[in-house]
């Protein structure tokens, strides 16, 4: 009988994305069983490669019977190469028909320690190193920082210590623009029970160790046994610009696919991922918080992802008006003013989204604050082809009623990144497919701005704009029009999302450049979702998937002779 076949000659022989030169033939082979995932387990072979492009493990997909960690087994399968998505990369697996113990006490594995001196800071060498150690054993140090909050999935992201970057004061990592796709140190704990809830600065008690796993377009630990956790405290900052007689406040609110309906299963899509119910999860009640107490009631507020009164349920439903007055009733509840709501509704799944869902921007707004003009109020790029399929900005003028003076306020959802190819993707890596219809948009969007500044009127533009500060999308929309008052704060603080611990810019504030010349425009972050845990396993558990944007504006500024504003008229 021939020798059991290395497990480094099963892998691809070197970089990301190629494919076995065994795919589809079986083998017989050898390896120490160093962890567990939910389909499957993991090998390593003791004696190890010196080339280090080659891993010294695979994965044994057996759904039914996983070995104990520690044994030496010996297998006899079909290798496979198994493919996630159009554009996923090759993961070399094993399907196993038997396995037999190897005589003997079985070798001892060391893990290779993910490291801050270990990682290179360029990513092509970065792939090929984690491309050689996947499923490999491997460890995260103790006393690293966790730079993304648990999510119900069990997913966690570390930083280890010394590791290179801008941090905020939560301990967190602020994306970097020539590093917009980072990878950082990640795991899962697949025992709920076992899965701590942390929030990002927690730190790390002990190390982790287990295989690493390619998943969902990047790579992970699966980690073996719990995690001991020293949790950072829970963030929630508080609105410091007010509204007054001279000013007001916008408040930006991703409503994170809200809706007032408990779907029925058989009217979605995917039972699995599209009933939900906002109510019982208490999402109603912290997102009227945040209106009325963390922002401080503001005058308007600006929603993104208000689903209709069916949810996700596959009607002809496009009506929200539940939706809204739920949020209504809540604020109202706790102290704040009774809003009045606003918007347009799309066409029966016209702007993407949740299948059913018919998510649309709308608004908020204190009837003794401001006024909204009806009539004024429009969709911009309703048959323009960079909109097609995809949320289309609201635009809507406000008379403030203290000086009546108006203001109009366009409210965006630009197209998603979801589709962003992984910077371990085999072909185009990073390649954003939508990047060019963000950017399309975003000079839409401007063009709409040119009649506002004609107009001579105020304006101010908001939403989720799915793109960074520094983006192509952003120059495109402010030009030398407009100032976006998110790059007037400071590096550490831009920050609203959170994306597998890079904490980044999605939403942003653009006003006019004159009325920022003029010191009319102040801006501020309310962070604290993109900061802030949930139970593993759980539902529910956060309002939002972003921070919240809050803008003051006084409009004084475009008065004759007062004393603390120029004294011309200008226009926008």
């Amino acid at each position: 009988m021939t020798a059991p076949l290395p497990l480094t000659r099963i892998r691809a022989i070197q970089g990301a994305g190629l494919r076995s030169p065994l795919a589809g033939r079986t083998v017989r082979t050898r390896g120490v069983v160093t962890g567990h995932a939910r389909k499957g387990y993991f090998v390593q072979d003791p004696v190890g490669s010196p080339d280090p492009l080659v891993s010294d493990a695979l994965f044994v997909y057996s759904p039914q019977r996983k070995a104990r960690v520690g044994l030496h087994l010996e297998l006899e399968g079909r290798v496979v190469d198994y493919v996630q998505g159009d554009n996923g990369r090759p993961t070399t697996q094993l399907k196993a028909f038997e396995a037999k113990l190897v005589p003997g006490d079985a070798p001892s594995i060391e893990p290779v320690w993910l490291t801050a001196d270990f990682l290179p800071d360029n990513e092509e060498q970065l792939a090929r190193v984690l491309n050689g150690l996947e499923g490999m054993l491997v460890g995260i140090p103790k006393g690293s920082t966790f730079v993304a909050p648990s999510n119900p999935f069990g997913d966690y992201v570390c930083a280890p210590p010394g590791l290179r970057g801008l941090r905020t004061e939560h301990g967190g990592i602020v994306i970097d623009p020539a590093r917009p796709q980072r990878w950082l140190p990640g795991f899962r704990v697949l025992d709920y029970d076992r899965a701590p809830v942390v929030h990002v600065g927690s730190t790390l008690l002990t190390p982790v160790v287990g295989p690493l796993n390619y998943r969902s377009e990047a790579y992970q630990i699966v980690a073996r046994g719990g995690v001991e956790v020293e949790d950072a405290p829970l963030v929630r900052s508080k609105a410091s610009l007010t509204s007054d007689g001279s000013g007001i406040t916008i408040l930006t609110l991703n409503g994170f696919n809200l809706d007032v309906h408990v779907e029925r299963a058989e009217a979605v899509k995917d039972p699995d991922r599209d009933i939900d119910d906002d109510r019982l999860y208490g999402r109603f009640d912290m997102l009227a918080r945040a209106i009325a107490r963390q922002a401080g009631a503001p005058d308007i507020v600006a929603l993104q992802e208000i689903q209709d009164n069916d949810g996700a349920e596959l009607t002809a439903v496009v009506d929200a008006s539940e939706t809204y007055k739920q949020l209504v009733k809540d604020v109202l509840r706790l102290g704040g003013p009774k809003y009045r709501w606003a918007d347009i509704p799309p066409e029966v799944d016209g702007d993407g989204g949740q299948p059913g869902g018919n998510i649309r921007n709308g608004f908020l707004y204190n009837p003794k604050r401001v006024e909204l003009r009806r009539k004024s109020m429009r969709r911009i790029g309703e048959d323009e082809p960079a909109f097609e399929g995809s949320r289309k900005p609201l635009l809507a003028h406000f008379d403030v009623l203290a000086h009546h003076r108006d203001i109009v306020v366009v409210n965006v959802h630009l197209a998603s990144k979801r589709h962003q190819h992984s910077v371990f993707a085999p072909e185009n890596p990073g390649f954003d497919a939508k990047e060019e219809k963000r950017v399309a948009q975003a000079r839409l969007i401007r063009e709409a701005l040119n009649g506002v500044r004609e107009a001579d009127l105020d304006y101010y533009v908001t939403g989720d704009f799915n793109d960074f500060e520094f983006s192509p999308t952003l120059r495109a929309l402010c030009g030398d029009d407009s100032v976006n008052m998110v790059e007037t704060l400071h590096p550490a603080e831009r920050y609203d999302y959170n994306h597998r611990g890079q904490l980044q810019v999605l939403m942003h504030g653009v006003v006019c450049k004159r009325a920022f010349d003029a010191g009319a425009v102040e801006y501020e972050i309310l962070h604290g979702n993109e900061l802030t845990g949930v139970d593993p396993g759980g539902m529910g558990g956060k309002a939002s998937d972003h921070a919240y944007v809050l803008a003051r504006m006084d409009l004084r500024w475009r008065s004759q002779g007062e004393a603390d504003w120029p004294a011309e008229t200008v226009k926008c």
